[in-house]
């Protein structure tokens, strides 16, 4: 990456994340609307009335001020707390217990696990009387009839590197539209703050960063820039190693544990998906390859939370992925 292009990338993305927010005003247009249909549309409408979220499924008609809400994935966790909503039902990752562990404990307490990502259960969701559910398209699609039948379901067509505008339209179906506008606003003060914290725009762009991931039962993923942590590397102005130009689709270049080397560059920020034992992150942690890792050497290989940096995909999880990123490297 040369020192000109990554600030060019970073203003695009802050732009579109601004253009994002605009259009929050436009969505807002169709609240209190009856012209929409979904199952489920008239629940909550007593409570308050109801507004038409537009989605990749089709009109949804949802309450204008939820108060039974599950979640049945991770972003949307994510998104729900960080607009001061209280799931009272989410799905967790089949490789953890709880939920995301970088929230914090008061905001998760007492909702209700309703089974795993992609797999979730449907009579747990069912008693819970929800009157609204998030999810994607990409995790549920199989199962939408018979949510939207449960309640009102807002699916989102996508995960990982569309989070800002999932954000947007978790944020319109949850009736914070406001709200969202400050969270995105603080976002992109905070992130412009730590580029100049790194040094500024053009010294942050020279500094090239990794972020590698070892996955339990298949190889690592070194991670390109269409993808959740791309897209927050890419906010605060950070360079990216060759290799990441390598990722399929843009979203992540895979490597065998012989071939570790290849995540190499001026910093190195590593996690494991599952057990580190399982992942192979251990072993290979061990090894010559990862030892004359030049990032290695520099004592700037950091071990991460993977919940955090990519399980996450909201903006309380990017407010302290920038924090790590303030405190690792502005010095």
């Amino acid at each position: 990456m040369t020192s000109a292009a990554a600030p060019r990338r970073r203003r695009a993305a802050l732009a579109t994340s601004a253009a994002l927010v605009g259009s929050l005003a436009l969505a807002a247009c169709g609240s209190g609307s009856d012209s929409a249909a979904g199952s489920g549309a008239d629940k909550g409408a007593a409570d308050g009335g109801t507004h038409v979220v537009k989605t990749v499924m089709g009109d949804v008609k949802v309450p204008n001020e939820p108060k039974r809400v599950v979640v049945l994935d991770t972003a949307e966790l994510d998104s729900a707390i960080t607009l001061g909503v209280k799931p009272v039902g989410a799905t967790h990752a089949g490789v953890a217990d709880g939920f995301l562990s970088y929230l914090p404990e008061d905001r998760i307490q007492g909702i209700e696990k309703v089974g795993n990502i992609a797999a979730p259960s449907l009579e747990k969701i069912a008693a819970l009387k929800p009157d609204l559910i998030l999810s994607s398209k990409v995790r549920d699609a199989d199962r939408y009839d018979e949510l939207s039948k449960i309640a009102p379901t807002v699916f989102a067509e996508g995960v990982g590197y569309p989070w800002k505008e999932n954000f947007l339209l978790h944020a319109e179906a949850l009736g914070k539209q406001e709200e969202a506008k400050k969270v995105v606003t603080e976002y992109e003060k905070h992130a412009a703050e730590v580029t100049e914290a790194l040094g500024g725009e053009e010294k942050a762009a020279q500094t090239t960063v990794s972020a590698t991931r070892f996955v339990e039962g298949g190889d690592i993923r070194l991670y390109g820039r269409k993808n959740y942590i791309g897209t927050v590397l890419e906010d605060a102005g950070l360079g990216r190693p060759a290799v990441v130009d390598k990722a399929e689709d843009g979203f992540a270049y895979e490597v065998s544990p012989e071939q570790i080397d290849k995540a190499d560059a001026d910093v190195v920020f590593y996690t494991s998906f599952g057990d580190s034992s399982k992942s192979g992150e251990s072993k290979t942690l061990d090894g010559s390859l990862w030892k004359n890792m030049k990032a290695v050497k520099a004592g700037r290989a950091f071990h991460v939370n993977d919940d955090l940096w990519f399980m996450g995909i909201g903006y309380t999880a990017a407010d302290q992925i920038l924090d790590e990123l303030e405190a690792k490297l502005a010095k």
